[in-house]
């Protein structure tokens, strides 16, 4: 009976140290939704084998879609975390850097053509040139937070407004396509490959990250200047430089996503591509349980959130939501998570569970 009742103790204490962890929240929806899935339509997750345009074996499905469109937000997760983390602030110019990123890749391998038969230049080279202008603009919105003091929102503001128009201008309001069949890998499959490549990409920005926090202070550094920017001065801290260096790297996965994104039609749309990702990033990022304030984060929590939020858009659309009603659904989302996130619903959480275990415990001893 006594072992009974330790069993019984020691689970609740299992759960309620769930609970407290940071990854709890993404690990709840992302159940959540499950289940409902599995409820509403098992065939949800039915996974097929087929062949692509070239002959090309593919998996498709509804999981699939997941992990293909969710690697994407997953990279863009990873940046946006180190920004909020250090700034307190979110970078709402994510999916105009997009479209600018995009646009230099097209314009880079089109040249002055902008439908050449061969491309004018090495894939690897547009990229990195895309890097070095997404890094620039990230440099851009990182001088202003940092050191010119404008709040994030407002200093990515005007690349919001102006980055699509910028996009458009570099490619002289044309549309680059791109014949070449290579080019279409990085957003879709490698021949002999059945899984999308942008999940191998993402894996690899993972990894990258993975080491940059294990092996250099970047991550210390970046929390310790989002719980308080003064005592991170007074330790030898360069508060302004963090913040700008988060800029510069999420100006670095920016380009990343943009490779994906115009690799997937081998071409551009300036209005349309990436429309409303920033959303889904900071949404991302609230519900891998970061504080938006700024301050101790988990990227890991971050990253399952991005699959999550891809999770809740692709059941969305499973149940013929219109996409112009999806920011309604995905506001609601951003509402509990904010909420739940507020001190003082987590104080009278963590309140209300010591009280069940005080009162667990009585009954125990009478």
């Amino acid at each position: 009976m006594q072992t009974k009742e330790m069993k019984k103790l020691n689970l609740s204490e299992f759960f309620m140290k769930l609970f407290r962890r940071q990854i709890f929240i993404p690990i709840a929806a992302l159940l959540l939704l499950a289940i409902f899935n599995l409820i509403t339509d098992p065939s949800f997750y039915k996974i097929t084998l087929g062949y692509n345009s070239a002959g090309d074996p593919v998996l498709s499905g509804y999981l699939m879609t997941i992990l293909d469109y969710g690697s994407e937000l997953a990279i863009l997760a990873i940046g946006m975390t180190l920004v909020t983390a250090a700034s307190g602030g979110q970078d709402i110019s994510v999916g105009a850097g997009i479209a600018i990123a995009g646009s230099v890749i097209l314009r880079v391998l089109c040249g002055t053509d902008s439908r050449p038969e061969t491309l004018q230049a090495p894939i690897i080279v547009a990229f990195l040139v895309s890097c070095v202008v997404a890094m620039l603009f990230g440099a851009f919105n990182g001088a202003l937070v940092a050191y010119f003091k404008i709040q994030p929102m407002v200093a990515t503001l005007i690349l919001f407004t102006a980055g699509r128009s910028i996009a458009a201008w570099i490619n002289n309001n044309e549309l680059p396509i791109i014949s070449e069949p290579s080019f279409g890998y990085f957003g879709g499959f490698i021949p002999g490959i059945p899984i999308p490549t942008p999940f191998f990409i993402a894996v690899a920005c993972m990894i990258i990250m993975a080491l940059v926090l294990k092996f250099t202070n970047l991550g210390l550094y970046t929390q310790a200047v989002g719980i308080n920017e003064s005592s991170s001065r007074l330790n030898g801290l360069n508060p302004a430089f963090i913040k700008f260096l988060t800029f510069v790297i999420l100006g670095l996965c920016v380009a990343v996503a943009g490779l994906i994104k115009v690799s997937r039609l081998s071409s551009i749309n300036y209005s349309v591509i990436a429309k409303d990702i920033e959303m889904d990033a900071i949404l991302a990022v609230a519900l891998g349980g970061n504080a938006l304030s700024g301050g101790k984060f988990n990227m890991t929590a971050s990253i399952l959130g991005a699959y999550v939020i891809q999770f809740l858009t692709t059941t969305l659309y499973k149940f013929n939501v219109q996409s112009d009603a999806l920011s309604a659904y995905k506001a609601v989302v951003v509402i509990i998570l904010v909420v739940l996130s507020t001190p003082v619903v987590r104080e009278y959480l963590s309140s209300l569970g010591k009280k069940l275990k005080f009162t667990r415990n009585v009954k125990e001893v009478g």
